[in-house]
């Protein structure tokens, strides 16, 4: 049996309890009346096991409360919060079903606020969602659950955007290259094939051949420069691929080549 010597106030609300064998430990206030913590008072070693145990589930229950106070949480990002306060894994798992009790965790309705405000403020397709709800711990059931809010409809007038915004963005390469751009774009913020494809219609863009022939002109001067140390033929060869993978057709590229040659055949 161990005997409390002291009881002295650390900081607010929690008590240094000290033993006559120099042990000490910390409790809260609540719990100081609760186990009616007094000096004289004989604890064995299962009621010292007990007080500490209650007291790290009430300090880890208010961690969790101020946590909470901020925004929603999910069920995992609660834990690994807890596991940084050092709170054990089997008095997470308790104070968890006691907030779950209490409707205050949800990982439902954290998932579908989660939905929610991502396609009121975001330019993300679904498949990002997914990805982010995965992160944050929320099983595949419910994340097809929440993700039931974000229909096509929906996906396809933020695709559409973020397609009108990726055009002005790459409205300096060709079309064939603007397009496939966008398509990788809207790709990366998690849309499916079909949406873009959708996305990419409801755009309407079409190919302008002066506009085309100014882009060529444009680039094509710039790679002819950068190549200007290779040969005549290697030169013209470098020009054309790289011309080719930005999406220029072979007969608008050789028009635009002879052009160069010519010009400096003439200088």
């Amino acid at each position: 049996m161990e005997v409390v010597e002291s009881i002295a106030k650390e900081k607010v609300n929690y008590y240094k309890v000290t033993l006559t064998s120099g042990r000490h430990f910390f409790v809260s206030e609540d719990i100081l009346v609760r186990y009616r913590l007094l000096k004289g008072t004989e604890l064995s070693d299962e009621d010292i096991q007990t007080v500490k145990k209650q007291t790290q589930l009430d300090y880890g229950y208010q961690q969790a409360l101020n946590y909470l106070s901020y925004q929603l949480r999910s069920k995992k990002e609660i834990r690994d919060y807890l596991k940084k306060q050092e709170i054990d894994s089997t008095s997470s798992d308790e104070i968890i079903k006691r907030l779950e009790g209490l409707n205050l965790v949800d990982d439902l309705v954290y998932a579908e606020s989660y939905v929610r405000t991502q396609m009121r403020l975001s330019d993300k397709g679904p498949r990002v969602l997914r990805d982010k709800l995965k992160q944050r711990g929320i099983p595949e059931m419910t994340i097809e659950q929440a993700m039931a809010l974000y229909a096509f409809d929906g996906q396809l007038e933020v695709a559409v955007a973020v397609a009108e915004k990726a055009a002005r963005k790459y409205k300096a390469h060709s079309f064939s290259e603007k397009n496939q751009k966008i398509r990788q774009y809207l790709m990366t913020k998690g849309f499916s094939g079909d949406c873009i494809t959708e996305a990419l219609a409801a755009l309407e863009l079409e190919k302008d051949e002066e506009v085309e022939a100014d882009i060529l002109v444009i680039q094509g001067d710039k790679l002819w420069r950068k190549n200007q140390r290779f040969d005549a033929k290697k030169r013209k060869q470098k020009v054309t691929q790289s011309l080719y993978q930005k999406g220029f057709s072979f007969d608008v590229i050789n028009e635009y080549i002879a052009q160069k040659e010519m010009e400096d055949e003439e200088e």
